[in-house]
């Protein structure tokens, strides 16, 4: 296969009916042949949602044992190629667990210390490429070597590197694409307490509920193990994100710190059949104890950012649509944003266009329903 046809079929991939929980196989089957794995996670996400674990994702051979290991030694020694570090690199790739072939110094040392999870589970070395463009970070692809291949190559790098751009716009036709509106009913919000040793505690009934949904046969075909360990993820997170807060008040004074990355996840209805956000927070300010998982259907407000970035909504129609979700009639957002009526009817053709929307209380349907 050529690589513009690879790349072609990628951006079309989610335009072929094929089923959400066959996606993960039928990407990796494309991208095979260009860079050799054995197994493969396409987590996506929004800019406004911010990577941290994704917002959707789909898995290919990844087994549950690789992810508890890289969870444990995460927890215990940190994410040995965290996507933060692939940001700040001209080509965000990296290589977790092992090296690629020729390199030295601190990226031989890396993958060393990260070495036995990828055994323990089964793995050599993962390529991980964060897929980010002018508008910010989309997503994480993540292919797995299996323990005794050959490591992964400059020449791997340099050729998933070009497969970015494909992926991104496979991820994004995949949510504008899947429907507008929910097409399953909201639950109430759950609860779930992750405990000090990342073990979950607590499940309450009603998130159990959200467990079941994602993986039932009427769900995305989430694997049964994954929301567990999503939300241990989420966990961890918010952990690292309180201890980080807490070292910059011990060394800058009380209120100082930046306050870090706000450890949720904000998932579309292509996913899951209706907007969902999964947020944590730990249970003590220096993020040792017990932390919170709260799993629900959002308000409309909460969406309003990464639903922008999904359909590619201009600053303008931003604010045209925030106002309309607050109530605002046509002439009233004329009014104060300051322009014609005619202005703002062209506004709302193009959000309709873009969205897909049949008409105004459809495109509101998609935060109120």
């Amino acid at each position: 296969m050529t690589p513009d046809r690879l790349l072609h079929d990628l951006r079309t991939m989610t335009g072929r009916g094929i089923a959400a929980g066959e996606l993960g196989a039928a990407i990796s089957a494309a991208i095979r042949p260009w860079v050799g794995h054995d197994a493969l996670r396409l987590v996506g996400t929004s800019p406004a949602t911010g990577l941290g674990q994704g917002s959707f994702s789909f898995w290919h051979r990844y087994e549950e044992e690789l992810v508890r290991a890289l969870l444990a030694h995460r927890s215990a020694h940190g994410d040995p190629c965290r996507p933060s570090a692939l940001a700040a690199r001209p080509a965000p790739v990296g290589i977790a667990g092992g090296t690629a072939q020729g390199a030295a110094g601190g990226a031989a040392r890396q993958g060393a210390g990260a070495r036995t999870a990828f055994v323990a589970g089964g793995a050599a070395a993962e390529l991980r490429l964060l897929l980010r463009d002018g508008h910010g970070v989309w997503g994480l692809l993540g292919l797995v070597r299996a323990d005794g291949s050959r490591p992964f190559s400059p020449d791997d790098v340099r050729r998933a590197v070009r497969l970015g751009p494909a992926l991104i716009a496979l991820l994004r036709r995949h949510v504008t694409a899947g429907p507008l509106t929910p097409t399953v009913p909201a639950l109430p919000a759950g609860l779930v307490i992750v405990a000090e040793g990342q073990g979950i505690r607590t499940v309450t009934p009603q998130a159990r509920a959200w467990f079941d949904r994602m993986s039932g046969p009427d769900g995305p075909g989430t694997p049964g193990w994954l929301m567990p360990a999503l939300v241990t993820a989420l966990a961890l997170d918010a952990r690292e994100n309180a201890r980080e807060n807490a070292r910059e008040n011990s060394s800058s004074g009380p209120g100082s710190a930046s306050g870090g990355g706000r450890p949720f996840v904000c998932a579309p209805p292509a996913g899951f059949g209706r907007w969902l956000m999964i947020e944590a927070q730990p249970l003590d300010a220096a993020g040792e104890g017990e932390v919170a998982v709260v799993i629900q259907s959002p308000a409309g407000a909460l969406v309003l950012p990464s639903f922008c970035d999904w359909y590619g909504l201009t600053p303008r129609e931003r604010q045209v649509l925030e106002l309309l979700c607050r109530g605002a009639a046509p002439k009233q957002v004329a009014r104060v944003l300051g322009l014609s009526a005619h202005t703002v009817h062209d506004h709302l053709k193009a959000l309709f266009r873009k969205t897909g929307a049949g008409g105004r209380d459809e495109l509101m349907a998609a935060f109120t329903a």
